[in-house]
C-alpha cells in the first residue's frame, strides 16, 4: 500500500471544529497534500466556537490556512461548495483518503443516501464508489435510532465511523490534550505516524504544541 498522499479534509457545522482545523495542521506538518471543503453551517461553528471569522471566499480561506499551518505552495488548496471541477469532484482525480471532521448528522444522512447536492457530499460519495478511505468524525449525543441506522448503513459500506471521544487513560491536563487524542485516532485510521498523545502501556512523548 502506497503512503496516503493527499486528504481531502471536510468541515462541517457539527461542534467540535477545533478536531477539523487541529487536523489539518497536522497534516501539513506531516507533509500530506490538503484539499479542504467547508460548510457554509461550518462558518457559523467557527465563529460560536472559536470566534473565528472562516472566510467564505475560497481563496482567503487558502491563505488564512497557509498562514496557520505553515504549508507549503501547492500543499494545501481550497474548493467552493459548488466548485464542480475541483479534482474531488471526479473519481478519475480523488484524493488518497478523506475525512469529515466534524461531521454533521445532515452531512451523514446525506453521505448514506448518495444526494451528492453539494461538493463535500460528492467528494464522500467518490470516495465510496471509488473504495478510497472515508473516516466520518460525527459530534452529537444522543445519537437518535435515524443517526445509528445511517451510521451502520455507512460502516458496511467500509466507512469509518470516529466519534470524538478523547480516552482519559492518558491524563489530559488540557483541552488541546483532548483534541489531540481524538485527531491521533485520525491519523492512525489513514496510516500516518503521529506522536500527538501517549500509547497504551507507553512513556509519554514529548507533544509539539498546538498552533
Amino acid at each position: 500500500m502506497r503512503p496516503i498522499q493527499t486528504v481531502t479534509v471536510a468541515l462541517t457545522g457539527a461542534s467540535g471544529l477545533p478536531y477539523g482545523l487541529r487536523l489539518i495542521d497536522c497534516l501539513i506538518a506531516a507533509g500530506v497534500r490538503v484539499w479542504v471543503l467547508y460548510s457554509q453551517a461550518a462558518q457559523v461553528v467557527a465563529k460560536q466556537e472559536m470566534d473565528l471569522t472562516l472566510p467564505s471566499r475560497p481563496a482567503e480561506a487558502r491563505q488564512w490556512l497557509m498562514q496557520r499551518s505553515g504549508a507549503r505552495d501547492g500543499q494545501l488548496a481550497v474548493f467552493g461548495r459548488e466548485e464542480w471541477f475541483a479534482p474531488v469532484a471526479s473519481g478519475s482525480n480523488p484524493a488518497d483518503a478523506m475525512v469529515v471532521c466534524p461531521c454533521s448528522m445532515g452531512t451523514l444522512a446525506a453521505i448514506a443516501q448518495g444526494s451528492s447536492d453539494n461538493l463535500i457530499e460528492r467528494a464522500a460519495d467518490v470516495n465510496i464508489k471509488e473504495q478510497r478511505k472515508l473516516v466520518l468524525v460525527p459530534r452529537e449525543a444522543p445519537f437518535s435510532a435515524i443517526h445509528l441506522e445511517n451510521m451502520l448503513k455507512l460502516a458496511r459500506l467500509g466507512v469509518v465511523i470516529l466519534p470524538p471521544s478523547p480516552g482519559f487513560y492518558t491524563h489530559p491536563k488540557t483541552v488541546d490534550d483532548m483534541i489531540d487524542f481524538v485527531v491521533a485516532r485520525i491519523l492512525d485510521q489513514l496510516r500516518i505516524d503521529n506522536q500527538l498523545t501517549p500509547r497504551w502501556g507507553e512513556p509519554a512523548p514529548d507533544r509539539p504544541a498546538a498552533p
